[in-house]
């Protein structure tokens, strides 16, 4: 089935091109790189994966609640529409918003993987083009792995959202070669991780966990890889060009906070656009989530260098200011525990199904007409019996 089948609504032209900017460069040392920038590349060489192997897609997902979202979550609970709403409603409500949320999820990690592939173009070193050219097999192995949750599991699939498509053009469309970087690696990967770490944590369904599970495994990788690139750069930069960044992020920020809202789900239940930002805006939960996806992304502004008066002021009134005290190490060290373990009980659970398997087969095999025979590889007492009579 065509993607174009299960748009919710008309995304428009299939393709979208976005004007090319800046300098291919190419580096001719081929000896010397940072170690702590080899190494990333190395364990991103080590941490490839098979989608289609590693993540269980036997396992049934219900299309009207694919994440287990509990009442209070959702934007129109407690509202005058959530009660005129029958349990189908409400089910085709969940669906919605799944397929939203994992829809923002498949574009923006094509928008990765195209800003990936622009970091190898344009980046003037070679350890950052290697680590780079992984990252971009990364996140065609996400793009492929939302796209088939999608497909298979919701049936429906909304268009990139206005803000989301506004950020990722601007980022593609600097000529300055470390934008990709910030835009990508920093705001909108960051953003990815909070939003995939609140529904990994949050959700009861293994199917969704194990999918954001092992994205964020990689995601842990990416953002790390900005961090390094950008922190070392940032230091040679005058504060006029800090300044400019810093008013790319802000703008980002914003974009991304409003990015968020669903407006476009409500919309499809027939709520006025308006009316849909303000319950949006109302909703208790949704606000503490939006809140919350600034997690990753401030803390890593602040620790690449970008911490000017006008971007502190910026976070204040966000209400996420204090967020720049968190340690990502931390927060990514969780991230590849996560993952590790939820491999670990996967796969001993399965060997665990595999040998009572073969034992009810062994059992299976021996059946009433076979009992009493010796066990496989015992030896048989061949001497002849005692025949003499009884005392």
């Amino acid at each position: 089935m065509a993607t174009y089948d299960v748009y919710a609504d008309d995304p428009g032209d299939p393709h979208w091109r976005v004007p090319a900017s800046g300098a291919a460069r190419f580096s001719w040392e081929y000896d010397d790189g940072r170690d702590r920038l080899l190494a990333l590349y190395q364990k991103g060489k080590d941490k490839q994966w098979d989608g289609r192997k590693r993540i269980d897609w036997d396992l049934e997902v219900d299309p009207y609640d694919p994440l287990g979202t509990p009442e209070e979550a959702m934007a129109l609970y407690g509202t005058p529409y959530w009660a005129k709403m029958t349990d189908r409603d409400k089910g085709e409500l969940r669906r919605h918003f799944a397929s939203w949320q994992f829809s923002q999820f498949l574009h923006g990690e094509q928008g990765a993987m195209i800003c990936a592939a622009r970091i190898v173009e344009s980046v003037p070193d070679l350890d950052a083009k290697f680590y780079s050219a992984t990252q971009t097999m990364d996140e065609a192995r996400h793009a492929e792995i939302y796209g088939r949750f999608l497909h298979e599991k919701i049936g429906m699939v909304y268009p990139i959202n206005d803000d989301l498509r506004s950020l990722l053009g601007d980022t593609l469309r600097d000529s300055r070669w470390d934008m990709p970087y910030l835009g990508m690696q920093v705001l909108i990967e960051g953003l990815a991780l909070a939003a995939f770490g609140l529904i990994r944590d949050t959700t009861d369904k293994p199917l969704p966990k194990q999918i954001l599970a092992y994205v964020m495994q990689d995601e842990a990788r990416h953002v790390a890889f900005g961090r390094m690139a950008l922190r070392d750069y940032y230091k040679q930069l005058s504060d006029a060009e800090l300044r400019e960044r810093e008013e790319f992020v802000i703008e980002g920020c914003y974009l991304m906070r409003d990015r968020l809202r669903g407006v476009e789900v409500l919309e499809n239940f027939g709520i006025p656009k308006a009316e849909a930002g303000e319950l949006s805006e109302r909703s208790d939960f949704l606000r503490l989530f939006r809140q919350l996806l600034f997690s990753r992304i401030v803390p890593c502004v602040k620790d690449i260098g970008l911490w000017g008066e006008r971007l502190q002021r910026a976070y204040v009134d966000m209400g996420v200011f204090e967020m720049g005290d968190s340690s990502l190490d931390r927060l990514m060290a969780e991230d590849e525990e996560i993952a590790e373990r939820l491999d670990a009980e996967r796969f001993a659970t399965e060997e665990r199904e595999r040998v009572a398997e073969v034992a009810a087969a062994i059992e299976e095999g021996r059946g009433p007409s076979r009992q009493g025979l010796l066990p496989f590889g015992a030896v048989p007492d061949r001497r002849a019996p005692d025949r003499r009579p009884p005392a």
